[in-house]
């Protein structure tokens, strides 16, 4: 498409509100500051145009428009990336937070959500009716960026991935047409947004399969001392080399602040905590989490059966957008030998902030019955994920903080399957083949299926893939 300069931004902001029902925001205008807010505080980019759109006419409008007058283009869905991916200087953010209608089927078990809804939307919605379907923990992430990458939750073993729910999907192709993605139509664009990420254009709406959970779960909250990680970790490594399907659990490392929803014992104190949901009928989930809360003499036990909305948003409090500084990175391990625990124990006590935690998330299950090339998310076989998360305040203490992260994830990929997952990458100049670890076999078939549908890479503020040939 052969681009039309316009004289000033100005120009441009009043050219696009005539074609677009939503709103186009410049730098002065009221609301443009809350909405290039991103999460992670690191971040400080200025887009010059802010649209936010009403549907899908909308976003097509501004993607051609984008194209026409040579703006990068960059989308937010709930503006949660840790690499910074959901804002830029300059060029236009399509920002899809007016578009978070979630519409739920109960008899079919299917739930269609716009581009712009978080988690925390999507579950009161499904829970309504005793239905939900795996996205991840923190109640504020986008459904869009987690979903597109992969997506962890609390339901991984027992469902899958949120990627492996999704049954088809409405996307925005870089020339501004738009298309149904599913196993039937355009089958090879729905692959890719299976665990491509942003590459391929711009999902509006998705259509998830739902499954009978809640509005209770079995939840073990159980704090140890950090001093016990080590017998705990491996308490752990036991548990899981049977464990049903039905649970999934991480164990993690991190202060716990002085709160008084918290048991005071934890108050202030570093923590290894493990958190587990049982999938299925509460009094045998109970039963069946109870070896958990038995791994080391616990500091404080919170466990219970729990709204599964109460699980979801948890870990809300320790992501509050705009406030930290984060560098993130993880690495998949085959197995959670007395090395990996060696160093992850020992990098839990010594964590730099008191919010910077380490997380060993348990796979297997659902997530290793797909097969690698079924989906653009490759990594099925890891039985665990190690992940750093680095989170800090002060801007004079970024250089330590990413490089103690990058120490420990350094140890850790070492001995691990030398994968990534790309949704906990932080920005970072210096892997310029993050792409070819994070998306591994499937690389290559994904760069020629981005390739036919965006070619002149207009979609490449995410975790790029070059198109073939390009």
């Amino acid at each position: 498409m052969t681009s039309v300069g316009l004289g000033s931004t100005s120009e441009q902001l009043s050219l696009l509100r005539t074609e677009l029902r939503g709103a186009v925001l410049g730098s002065t205008d009221p609301g443009f500051e809350d909405r290039r807010l991103p999460f992670n505080a690191m971040h400080t980019d200025r887009p010059d145009i802010v649209v936010r759109p009403t549907g899908t006419a909308d976003v097509a409008a501004a993607v051609r428009f984008a194209r026409q007058y040579d703006l990068e283009v960059v989308v937010r869905g709930g503006g949660h990336s840790v690499g910074g991916l959901s804002t830029a200087d300059g060029g236009m953010v399509i920002d899809l937070s007016t578009m978070h209608a979630v519409d739920v089927d109960p008899i079919a078990r299917l739930a269609r959500v716009q581009g712009g809804a978080v988690l925390g939307e999507l579950d009161r919605e499904t829970q309504l009716f005793g239905l939900a379907t795996p996205v991840g923990v923190v109640s504020q992430t986008g459904v869009a960026g987690l979903t597109l990458g992969g997506g962890y939750g609390w339901l991984r073993r027992k469902y899958g991935l949120a990627c492996d729910n999704l049954v088809s999907a409405q996307v925005v192709c870089a020339d501004g047409e738009v298309l149904t993605a599913s196993s039937e139509t355009n089958p090879d664009l729905f692959w890719a947004i299976r665990g491509g990420g942003g590459n391929f254009g711009i999902v509006t709406s998705f259509t998830f399969r739902l499954h009978p959970v809640g509005p209770t779960v079995a939840f073990a909250g159980v704090f140890y001392p950090v001093e016990a990680a080590g017998e705990v970790l491996s308490g752990y490594r036991a548990y899981f080399a049977d464990a049903p399907g039905e649970v999934t659990a991480e164990a993690l490392s991190i202060t716990m602040p002085a709160d008084p929803s918290l048991p005071e014992p934890v108050h202030d104190r570093q923590c290894l905590v493990v958190g587990a949901v049982y999938a299925g009928d509460v009094n045998a989930g109970m039963e069946v989490l109870q070896p958990l809360r038995e791994l080391e003499t616990p500091l404080a036990d919170i466990s219970q059966p729990m709204p599964f909305t109460a699980v979801q948003s948890a870990f809300d409090g320790f992501f509050p957008r705009g406030q930290l500084r984060a560098y993130w990175k993880a690495a998949y391990v085959a197995t959670l030998d007395d090395e990996v625990i060696r160093i992850v124990a020992r990098a839990s006590a010594e964590r730099p902030s008191p919010l910077t935690f380490i997380d060993t998330y348990a796979m297997g299950g659902a997530i290793a019955r797909v097969g690698v090339e079924e989906t653009a998310f490759a990594e099925r076989s890891a039985p665990y994920m190690v992940s750093v998360h680095g989170n800090w305040s002060d801007a004079e203490e970024d250089e330590a903080n990413i490089a103690w992260v990058r120490d420990v994830w350094s140890e850790v990929d070492a001995l691990g399957l030398g994968s990534t997952y790309l949704n906990f990458s932080g920005a970072d100049d210096a892997e310029p083949s993050r792409a070819a670890v994070g998306f591994g076999p499937n690389l290559e078939r994904l760069a020629r299926i981005k390739a036919q549908y965006d070619p002149e890479n207009v979609f490449h503020r995410n975790n790029n893939i070059a198109p073939s040939g390009g």
